[in-house]
């Protein structure tokens, strides 16, 4: 097979679609990146504004991709919503980590910038600007929808386009329902300003006092009630809907503000503005200092409500004093403080959604199950042969079942496991405990910095101690991000291991909107390899190297860039060198500069990077070899592919390591191969290389940083990976 074939086809740089957001107006909100792309033609400087692509840059083009899919009038209608709910929700993610750390390099004076050459200040300058920009198309989006939704007998009203007898009909329900859930907080000399929860969505009120004149108070809007609150046809909370609205809502917050009178009686309503507040969550935990690091843990996530404030998103119509008030009492910038256009917060919007209207969703699909595991069961089939499983196209059931049949098995000795993100009412977790529960030996080591699935983990790894599980939670230092799960059997031929790895985590939940690679295999050496690296997490060892596996933090870097720089040194022997990478993130600089010193020996590399990605594609004697797409659809891509064609001698690695210095240093990470042929072959062409020359969900990254949809010469039709493999019933990997 030659590189041509392999390499999916040059994409030609088109204009965005109409609908999508404005690449030109986005790049002239970037400082300094039109500048790096001049540079970049400049190959004999070598400067690194010309090497790289700034990290927060880059993450935000990917978000970009996601507010592209709620753009799409091609996507179904409540598809649309959801994307645009799933921007939102990343964007508050981003300011929470990112941004704060950004802010707390520049606090404590950092001088030292990043490889792509932007101080903090000048990302954060960057960062505003891009936000600020995209939050128009954002808010003037969801006012596209809004009569879109209307079309489908879904109305999210104004308060003020209800009737008077709807209001009357609220306002009972308000009484009942919220108004007892409210605590208004005043603001004046005997009352301190109130705290102001990270992400919480709240009313900033003036009232006048007949005596005490103008005051100043604040109403968080709760959280425990839906902020988008049904209305009958009588006005009541209910889900009948209006006439001819089978569902009709209206913002929990205007209705608040319509009813302030009851929570302030006697004073003048002057007006009331809803605002919301993003804080630091990236807290990091001395665990070298930590007594107990369950109990430190727990301490820790309970302090995000309280981290300093990084955002403060306002109504375009808050008057200039209300938001003095704000920033002052907040400790803020006015840089800090972002305008709405329309409404404060569209994460929310994940409730329309979710509505049950399967005529504007994408039609659901029947996961599968390889044929030989439902005839022979788990062990046998095993013992046989490797079972790879593609999710959310195959079921993540026959995981779960694995680890069932593991802790039902007589002959079953032990199981040995790592957990991530689990998410609530864990089968896997169940699953572990009755192994327990029936004498097997069970290990587990659980994450804790896992971040924003803490609390969820805290509460798996006491109901795992309390059942006689051994919990472990890790090395000092780093996270354990390995997906794995070792098996031990005694059989007649002698004890025998059996080994489940993956690019995803055991998530049932996250496993149907996650494309993730699952492979299990009784290959004694991966069993011996997973063996060592289980006893380095729970007990001490020096190891870094494996048979068959690449293992982070010890030497996967090298190991992998010493394939890199084989495919080089074969390429310019035979000529026919060629790499091909699926990931969600390439950040680490030697990676980079290993792929630039191929692309500049004549490798032809493609890289299909999800997320962020610093490497710069394209320049002229540096890496006009590489090409690099991302693909954002329907499913979420998270697996990592690593393909080498290592002179004909095909190599697949895949596992749970992207290549970021957070994954290949400060993480414990794997990637294992694939050495069946069979399965080889398939990962190679029915995934890898069929996502790769994906024309309908894939953007083409520019030497500039910008994105470009990818359309193929000549194509009588859109090629939609997605699509292609949930049309395939027969898969070379299901038999």
């Amino acid at each position: 097979m030659s590189s041509q074939q392999i390499a999916p086809e040059k994409s030609q740089e088109t204009p965005a679609a109409e609908g999508h957001v404005s690449a030109s107006r986005k790049e002239s909100a970037i400082g300094g990146e039109a500048k790096a792309e001049s540079h970049a033609q400049d190959v004999s400087r070598r400067d690194d504004e010309a090497r790289f692509l700034n990290r927060e840059v880059s993450w935000l083009r990917f978000n970009s991709r996601v507010l592209e899919e709620a753009l799409d009038p091609r996507n179904p209608l409540l598809e649309r919503v959801k994307f645009l709910s799933i921007y939102a929700s990343n964007l508050d993610e981003f300011f929470m980590i990112r941004v704060s750390g950004l802010r707390s390099q520049m606090a404590a004076g950092v001088l030292e910038a990043p490889p792509d050459g932007m101080t903090p200040a000048e990302q954060l300058r960057a960062i505003r600007e891009y936000v600020i920009a995209e939050q128009r198309d954002a808010s003037k989006l969801w006012d596209e929808l809004r009569p879109q939704l209307e079309d489908a007998g879904v109305a999210v009203l104004d308060y003020e386009d209800l009737q008077e007898s709807q209001r009357e009909a609220l306002r009972r329900h308000f009484e009942a329902e919220i108004f007892p859930v409210l605590t208004p907080l005043a603001f004046d000399p005997g009352h301190p300003f109130p705290h102001i929860s990270n992400l919480s969505l709240n009313l900033a009120v003036v009232v006048k006092d007949p005596e005490q004149g103008e005051r100043f108070a604040r109403i968080k809007v709760p959280q425990t009630i839906p902020r988008l609150v049904p209305v009958s046809t009588d006005g009541s909370a209910d889900t009948n809907g209006l006439d001819g609205f089978p569902h009709t809502f209206v913002f929990l917050e205007q209705l608040v503000s319509e009813n302030l009178d009851l929570l302030f009686p006697g004073l003048e309503i002057i007006a009331s503005h809803p605002f919301r507040v993003t804080r630091d969550a990236d807290f990091e935990i001395e665990e070298d200092e930590a007594a107990d690091l369950l109990t430190a843990m727990a301490e820790v996530v309970g302090q995000r409500h309280f981290g300093s404030v990084v955002r403060l998103e306002v109504d375009r119509r808050m008057p200039e004093e209300m938001r003095r008030i704000l920033t002052r009492n907040l400790g803020i910038k006015q840089y800090q403080v972002y305008t709405s256009e329309g409404m404060v917060g569209f994460s929310s919007l994940m409730q329309i959604a979710g509505l049950d209207l399967p005529e504007h969703r994408d039609p659901p699909f029947l996961p599968s199950v390889p044929r030989s595991i439902a005839e022979d069961g788990y062990f046998e089939t095993i013992s046989r042969r490797d079972i790879l499983l593609y999710h959310p196209y195959d079921s993540f059931e026959p995981v779960v079942d694995f680890i069932r049949e593991a802790a039902r098995d007589p002959n079953v000795l032990a199981i040995k496991q790592t957990l991530y993100r689990v998410g609530p009412n864990s089968p896997v977790v169940e699953a572990l405990m009755e192994a327990r529960e029936n004498g097997k030996q069970v290990s587990v080591l659980v994450e804790l910095k896992a971040r924003f699935d803490e609390e969820n983990n805290i509460v798996w790894a006491k109901a795992l101690e309390k059942s006689g599980v051994h919990v472990t939670y890790g090395l000092v230092g780093l996270k354990t991000h390995a997906k794995m799960c070792l098996v031990v059997r005694r059989e007649s031929s002698g004890i025998r291991t059996y080994v489940h790895l993956s690019t995803g985590n055991y998530n049932p939940s996250t496993a149907k909107l996650y494309t993730d690679i699952g492979f299990i295999t009784s290959d004694p050496i991966i069993g011996r390899d997973v063996t060592s690296l289980f006893n380095s997490l729970t007990g001490y060892s020096l190891q870094r190297d494996y048979q068959k596996l690449l293992v982070a933090p010890g030497t996967m870097r090298q190991r992998f860039i010493e394939r890199i720089d084989r495919e080089a040194a074969l390429h310019q022997q035979h000529g026919d060198g060629f790499m091909a990478f699926k990931l969600n993130s390439l950040v680490d600089p030697d990676c980079i500069e290993a792929l630039y010193r191929a692309s500049q020996v004549g490798v032809k590399i493609a890289l299909q990077v999800r997320g962020i990605c610093c490497l710069r594609p394209g320049v002229p004697g540096l890496s006009e070899n590489i090409e690099v797409n991302s693909l954002v659809g329907r499913f979420l891509e998270h697996p990592r592919i690593y393909y080498f064609r290592n002179g004909g001698d095909e190599e697949v690695l895949m596992g749970s390591a992207d290549l970021m210095p957070r994954n290949l240093d400060g993480r414990v990470e794997l990637l294992f191969p694939i050495e069946d042929r069979a399965l080889r072959s398939a990962v190679i062409e029915q995934i890898l290389f069929r996502h790769l020359r994906d024309t309908s969900n894939v953007r083409t990254l520019r030497p500039d940083g910008t994105y470009s949809p990818k359309r193929a010469p000549g194509a009588d039709r859109l090629i939609d990976s997605h699509a292609d493999l949930l049309g395939s019933s027969e898969l070379p990997w299901r038999s």
